[in-house]
């Protein structure tokens, strides 16, 4: 009877070391599902980067004509530095192509800007400065609206382009991204200052 008794005691005893073990195992496996769903929702899902134009655009020169006719049609030339963002969202990082930033007055381009190649490294924005010269030379048709604009004292450009670039995760995974930028500009013409950027 003792040796009954023992026997079950020790049956007992491994059934539930088995019964253990196997809570360990689907601890561990249920505990593996969630690390790969977090990784596969979180690191490894690819946002598109931001690509905006910055606060704190300098004017280095502003000269403008409000206009009196065909005599004296409305125009304006600036210099400025555009300071342009890249924002990058990623649990890798972002390589991007030189692209072209297009600046345009009622729809007409009136300057340029290419903003270099490069880089910006994952949970971080990338800052880049450009030179950027715009004219109204190319706006004659638009000449009176111009005027008009100038003669209340403002002047609002806008500026678009597109990003192309690859997100690299892991040093393995390569998903191609591309980012537009649409901003619009605008500027105190009395003062030579911009009052507001503003980006979609």
């Amino acid at each position: 009877m003792a040796k009954d008794m023992e026997s079950f005691q020790s049956q007992e005893e491994k059934r539930r070391k088995r019964v253990k073990l196997a809570a360990y195992i689907a601890a561990f496996a249920v505990f593996q599902v969630i690390v790969i769903l977090v990784f596969a929702l979180v690191v490894m899902r690819v946002k598109t980067p931001k690509f905006r134009l910055g606060d704190g655009i300098a004017i280095h020169g502003l000269e403008t004509v409000s206009g009196s006719g065909q005599s004296s049609p409305a125009s304006f030339d600036m210099n400025f530095t555009a300071p342009v963002r890249i924002k990058n969202a990623n649990f890798g990082r972002y390589k991007y192509d030189a692209a072209t930033l297009n600046f345009t007055y009622g729809g007409v381009e009136v300057g340029q800007a290419i903003v270099p190649k490069g880089k910006a490294n994952m949970k971080s924005t990338k800052k880049v400065d450009v030179a950027v010269y715009v004219s109204s030379s190319a706006i004659a048709g638009n000449s009176s609206i111009l005027g008009n604009e100038l003669s209340s004292g403002s002047l609002t450009l806008s500026s678009g382009g597109k990003l192309n670039g690859k997100v690299e995760l892991m040093l393995v995974f390569k998903k191609k991204k591309s980012t537009d930028m649409n901003c619009t500009i605008s500027i105190n013409v009395a003062s030579k200052a911009v009052q507001s950027v503003t980006c979609d």
